[in-house]
């Protein structure tokens, strides 16, 4: 199996805590990849019910909007982990040592106290729509069919607290590098020149290890 991270790993506690975490990340990203095959049968489907048999799904329009934030939202810490959001590598690639990992961890917190804010926003929007008082626990519900809203809701500040361990194992491996001047943690992504990127998917793609 081609190797496809530039995630290091150890025997220390941050690698330890980033792999059991990452059993988590990989899990969800897979439910999400999943999730978009899916809505792709059921667009197959929807067409031509409707164009042969005069038979769209029923409901179409409210299943697709509820299951986009699966995929929109499952894979946001493993996309962390990987380093696979956007950065401004030109700058991060001329950067290193401990200058390195000083911007690491700044943009890290940073994101970090976002994304708190974010979890905040999010519950307090899901609260507004989940009552177990009410039929199926929902005060909203999707305009066609009538889904409740709540679950799809409740997708995102649950996301967004996954993304918050991720980032503060990271933090945490950023700041025991800029104390030790270490200059390949493991734990977290490492930075990458473009050719390094595309021989190593390259090698994904061929299905050869690297170096072999």
């Amino acid at each position: 199996m081609a190797q496809t991270s530039n995630v290091l790993t150890d025997d220390g506690t941050a690698s330890r805590l980033d792999r059991a975490l990452l059993w988590l990340e990989a899990r969800l990203n897979l439910l999400g990849g999943a999730t978009i095959l899916a809505l792709v049968v059921l667009a197959v489907v929807h067409v031509v019910g409707r164009k042969l048999f005069n038979a769209p799904v029923y409901g179409y329009v409210d299943w697709i909007q509820q299951f986009m934030v699966v995929f929109a939202f499952f894979g946001l810490s493993y996309c962390q982990r990987e380093g696979g959001h956007i950065r401004m590598d030109i700058l991060v690639m001329r950067m290193k040592g401990r200058v390195l990992w000083l911007a690491e961890w700044l943009s890290t917190l940073f994101m970090l106290i976002l994304t708190i804010g974010l979890i905040y926003g999010a519950w307090q929007h899901f609260d507004r729509s989940f009552d177990l008082s009410r039929p199926l626990w929902s005060r909203d519900s999707s305009i066609d069919i009538a889904l409740p809203l709540w679950p799809a809701k409740l997708i995102v500040p649950v996301s967004f607290g996954i993304l918050t361990l991720r980032l503060i194992i990271q933090l945490i491996i950023y700041s025991r590098a800029l104390v030790t001047g270490q200059e390949r943690p493991a734990g977290v992504p490492l930075p990458e020149d473009p050719m390094a990127i595309a021989a190593r998917e390259a090698e994904t793609v061929s299905g050869r290890e690297g170096g072999q």
